[in-house]
């Protein structure tokens, strides 16, 4: 009955072997090389890792480690890190589970001793109370010496009487029934109850210590983290002492290179003249600071005074120019003031209240099992995707979400500048992402003809139309236009990627922007969306990535950089950066920001070439810099935004019925509907009607396209084969290689895009004209 064993490894030993790691739902558990070593567990994909890369680490000191069954067991560190692990046999689990019991007490006792070193290190604050607290110290220090000494001597009592208790075990199987039955029996239940007493002490004992270690650790805790905060304040300190000793070392050399008698040659170039006293008033009320820092692009130091005395006149210029915060309440007013058809001067228009709140977000529970079982024998085109994973719009709907922020380009529309309007257009590009931070919902996929209409003409002096004008693939076409002078239109199409952890998301296709006063024509394209933990974790949504702004008429271009979210680093999360130039490559303004945020400009005063900085070796560019003026803020979350899906106040009113609106509009879809109205169940059946029907009439509408290409092909196709549907997904080169579908849109004609070459939608107009007549019948049926 009882066989050898392994030795157990001793508490010092590193101890090394096999063990299966779980990894994700696709690849289940993984084949790694573990090694338990000064109280560290690691793990490498195989033994020839060990010198130069390991996978992973956790401390053992503070870890817990549980038993799940015969070989798994499962050691985590409260949250951050859980290793699922599983070994080839129960023999191979427990010698594992002995060794890590092992290593951990022995990390706990030097962890323990370690702080107890440093606090008897440290100087008491005061006589006696120092003293009063270290001999507290060493009262509990001896307390738990003791106990611990209890705690080794039951283990080897235990040990001893395990052992005894296997072998009269092993003696009473080989026994046979007669006199010495009676006897044997007895010394097992003697060995019996001497093994649970012992047990019983243990467990006392133990019980004593973990009291007694609770009694104490949140004072330790409270200690620990007051020296963690003094350290991080110490770190800050010396950051800014670095940054104050650059920013004057920068400083010093710009001195020596341009002394206070040479001007500007940039400026004398342009032959700007001296103005009448207005460098002195500039001086006086101009501040000068540092713009945010991108390591990776460019450095960016305060202006020298001394050089703005020196043209005095194209500061003055500069301010007038760029009156961001000071001066844009004055140019609104001033605009108002001329613009004879502004509000104040027509007749008022009682504007209608709109909702500011949709019924609370159900709390379901997510059955997997429930939404596989249906799946079974089905093609993947055809699996209906649960509500459970949707927010209540279409993906038309938070399209027209990017007018979030409208007045950007109010704003823009009244620059005189090109290279101020290019910031704000910039921020209205930023700020089309600030809405998504906590929107982890999947919009309604829009079906085939779909639109939607966003009439904001009395608020916001704007109109919006989106429709769905292709299913394979999906492609959305959207057009608005402003009484302030501006249009926008943009035709998106979204290519994904599941890469195991996270979903990418890249949106395909250009956003233009139209001013027309200035003739000013922007493009630009979308970053790429990043959702994280499909699997497993809380999911959260990161954008990353890089976009070119460029004025078609001018050469004027803005490059924004969004830095991808890093775990280790010291930069703010969410940051964006960029620089705005002209068409000789000359950089006049500083954007910086984060998306989720804010954004701020600041006017460039001068550049030079840095030394060589970073493992590339690259030169910097350094930029001297006014103070920053804001462009945009993120207007906060209505009360009670978690529990209505985390809408803004523009999307809370996207769904709100409205009357004489196009039959196709998302407001009338029933399952996005019934959704919002908390009819999950419902909606999940109204949502797999809508597909099919979609399905039904892609299938009608190709048979016509055969009857008409080939009247002799326009036959039934073969038993099934009608059912076949395959999903595409876009890309790149099927985006610019136009679409598959044969639809035809009702609002947008289809054409090459003159400034990108790409395959379009425009709107062709008359929406609004339809909308006043109340003459939908030309629409399709598509709910």
């Amino acid at each position: 009955m009882s066989e050898p064993k392994a030795p157990t490894p001793a508490p010092g030993d590193t101890y090394k072997g096999w063990l299966f790691k779980w990894t994700n739902y696709i690849k289940g558990y993984q084949r790694r090389w573990f090694v338990l070593s000064n109280g560290l567990l690691s793990y490498y994909r195989t033994q020839a890792e060990m010198g130069h890369t390991c996978r992973g680490t956790i401390n053992l000191a503070t870890a817990n480690i549980a038993v799940e069954d015969s070989c798994n067991f499962v050691i985590s560190n409260g949250g951050t890190q859980t290793y699922h692990l599983k070994a080839s046999s129960e023999v191979e689990r427990q010698r594992w589970i002995t060794a890590l019991e092992l290593a951990k007490a022995k990390a706990f006792r030097m962890q323990a001793e370690s702080d107890d070193s440093g606090d008897e290190s440290t100087p008491p604050a005061a006589g006696q109370g120092g003293g009063a607290r270290n001999s507290e110290v060493q009262s509990t220090l001896r307390t738990l010496g003791s106990k611990v000494e209890d705690l080794s001597t039951c283990n080897d009592l235990i040990a001893k009487h395990g052992s005894a208790l296997q072998r009269s075990l092993s003696e009473l199987e080989g026994v046979r029934l007669g006199g010495e039955t009676s006897e044997k029996i007895r010394q097992v239940t003697e060995r019996a109850t001497l093994f649970r007493i012992t047990s019983n002490a243990m467990i006392n004992a133990c019980r004593d210590f973990l009291a007694l270690a609770q009694a104490h650790s949140k004072r330790w805790q409270k200690a620990l983290q007051a020296e963690r905060e003094q350290r991080v304040r110490l770190e800050e300190t010396l950051e800014q002492l670095a940054k104050q000793h650059n920013h004057l070392e920068r400083a010093f050399r710009g001195a020596t290179v341009l002394p206070p008698s040479q001007s500007n040659p940039a400026i004398d170039s342009k032959g700007s003249v001296p103005g009448k006293g207005d460098a002195s008033d500039e001086d006086e009320e101009n501040e000068f600071f540092d713009a945010c820092e991108d390591v990776q692009e460019f450095i960016t130091v305060p202006a020298d005074p001394k050089y703005h005395r020196r043209s005095g006149s194209n500061v003055s210029g500069i301010s007038s120019e760029m009156g961001m915060d000071d001066g844009t309440t004055s140019l609104d007013e001033q605009s108002m003031a001329s613009n004879p058809e502004s509000p104040q001067s027509q007749e008022v228009v009682p504007v209608r209240k709109r909702r500011t709140r949709i019924p609370d977000k159900p709390n379901y529970s997510l059955n997997l099992w429930s939404i596989m079982k249906n799946c079974i024998g089905k093609e993947l085109s055809k699996i209906p995707m649960p509500v459970n994973f949707n927010e209540p719009l279409s993906m038309l709907q938070r399209l027209s979400e990017d007018l979030e922020y409208y007045e950007l380009l109010d704003r823009g529309a009244k620059c005189q500048s090109s290279l101020e309007q290019m910031c704000y257009v910039a921020a209205f590009t930023v700020s089309s992402y600030s809405t998504t931070v906590h929107r982890t919902g999947k919009p309604f996929n829009p079906l085939l003809g779909e639109t939607f209409e966003l009439d904001r003409l009395q608020e916001s002096g704007y109109r919006s139309l989106c429709e769905q004008v292709s299913h394979h693939p999906p492609a959305a076409a959207h057009h608005a236009i402003s009484e302030r002078g501006w249009t926008l239109r943009q035709e998106i199409a979204l290519a994904s990627k599941f890469r195991g952890k996270y979903l990418s998301i890249m949106p395909l296709g250009s956003i233009h922007c139209i001013f027309e006063k200035s003739n000013n024509h922007y493009t630009w394209k979308k970053v790429t969306t990043t959702v994280h933990n499909i699997i497993v974790g809380k999911l959260w949504i990161d954008q990353s990535g890089e976009i070119d702004i460029v004025n078609h008429r001018t050469g004027d271009r803005c490059h924004l950089k969004f830095a991808p979210y890093s775990y280790f680093s010291r930069d703010v999360a969410r940051k964006v950066t960029g620089v705005v130039t002209d068409k000789d490559g000359k950089a006049h303004y500083v954007l910086s920001g984060t998306w989720d945020e804010k954004m701020e400009c600041s006017r460039v005063m001068q550049s030079s070439r840095g030394g060589e900085n970073g493992a590339d070796g690259r030169q910097k560019t350094v930029y001297q810099t006014l103070k920053a003026k804001e462009l945009w803020r993120k207007t906060p979350l209505p009360e009670g935004a978690e529990n209505m899906y985390y809408f803004s106040t523009l999307a809370l009113t996207l769904n709100e019925s409205e009357e004489g609106v196009a039959p196709t509009d998302s407001r009338k879809r029933p399952d996005q509907r019934l959704m919002e109205q908390g009819r999950w169940e419902e909606a999940n059946a109204e949502k797999q009607r809508l597909e099919e029907k979609q399905r039904t009439a892609r299938r009608e509408r190709e048979r016509e396209a055969n009857r008409s290409t080939n009247p002799e092909e326009g036959k039934e196709p073969a038993d099934g084969a009608e059912e076949v549907e395959i999903a595409t997904e876009p890309s790149e080169t099927t985006y610019k290689s136009g679409h598959q579908d044969s639809y035809k849109a009702m609002w947008f004609d289809r054409c090459v895009d003159q400034m990108t070459g790409e395959p379009t939608h425009i709107y062709r107009g008359g929406y609004w004209e339809t909308k006043e007549q109340g003459n939908w019948d030309s629409c399709p049926d598509i709910f």
